[in-house]
């Protein structure tokens, strides 16, 4: 069987298959098919319907993020891959949530961030549990700026508890602003890269998008609002209840956290609030693992090696 792609002109071959055509070699290596190009046309040429089918849409895939003006690196490529070759065997994950200006295309790229998005749709508060580099804070981000694009809220509320190491934020230099910066860094970088920076300090300036310690929460009633709450294994069990009250009419909550990092001494306000809420309708509960890790296949193995680590540590307690 043969397949022939045409490329856009627009497009440039070398962006799509990389320096040496050394995408086009992997695909042949994993594929098992015979794939050349000649000119702006691809042709594909082997015996199983569905890798041709798969391959042809990994092309087509990376001619549309190329055209959207991002280059893909290493780690996206062979990740699209294997995303693609899991659609192929299994349901197809959702379309995009929301573009950026980096990464050209924000979609779920596991089945555990396709139930993550699913629960969002289904539930007004949704708590997210897994270890880092699973997507937890980029995700919701990204759905925070859909929800506020799309006229479903009018704010963005992001917030985290601030932990505190050895300096108190009434000492640290600065306004408070300067004072809250490093606890909240994380939500600004996957916020700015969702959004033009411009429009960003636009919304900041208005108010339409808010960051703010967990403290400054009390008291408020949070309405027709996208709020995030993120490292919530770190808010303790009065911090918890305290911010679930807050969350007012037509407003979504997404509260993330890795019950696996826990930096306070008290109970974890997270672990307990899975305990007590999991049987109430409208809240969502979603456990993301290893296998939902985005970020460099290293991080995969490192949780996966310290897990193994903490399950034989435990083992010798018992």
């Amino acid at each position: 069987m043969l397949k022939r792609l045409t490329i856009p002109k627009d497009v440039l071959v070398v962006e799509i298959f990389g320096q040496y055509d050394n995408r086009l070699r992997y695909l042949k290596k994993r594929f098992g098919l015979d794939i050349s190009v000649r000119g702006n046309e691809v042709f594909i040429k082997g015996e199983n319907k569905e890798d041709l089918k798969t391959v042809e849409s990994i092309i087509q895939e990376m001619v549309n993020i190329t055209r959207d003006g991002h280059l893909l690196d290493r780690q996206e490529f062979e990740y699209l891959v294997s995303e693609k070759e899991s659609e192929k065997n299994s349901e197809i994950l959702t379309d995009v949530v929301t573009k950026t200006i980096v990464r050209g295309r924000v979609k779920p790229k596991t089945k555990g961030q396709k139930k993550y998005i699913e629960a969002v749709e289904n539930n007004d508060i949704v708590f997210v549990i897994g270890p880092a580099g699973t997507g937890k804070t980029y995700l919701a981000s990204a759905l925070a700026v859909d929800y506020l694009k799309s006229g479903k809220v009018n704010r963005i509320i992001l917030t985290r508890p601030a932990v505190e190491a050895g300096e108190k934020l009434g000492f640290l230099p600065g306004d408070l602003s300067e004072k809250v910066d490093p606890y909240l860094r994380p939500l600004f970088d996957s916020l700015m890269d969702m959004l033009p920076f411009e429009k960003f300090i636009s919304y900041r300036e208005k108010n339409i998008i808010e960051i703010a310690p967990l403290a400054y929460m009390r008291g408020r009633t949070l309405n027709n609002a996208f709020i995030i709450l993120d490292e919530a294994q770190n808010t303790t069990y009065e911090q918890m209840k305290m911010f679930l009250t807050r969350i007012g009419f037509n407003s979504k909550a997404i509260v993330t956290g890795d019950i696996t990092q826990i930096d306070i001494r008290e109970n974890s306000g997270l672990v307990m609030a899975e305990k007590i809420l999991k049987d109430i309708e409208g809240i969502g509960f979603v456990y993301l693992t290893e296998a939902d890790v985005v970020r460099h296949s290293l991080v995969k193995e490192i949780i996966k090696a310290y897990e193994k680590y903490e399950k034989g540590e435990r083992d010798e307690k018992n």
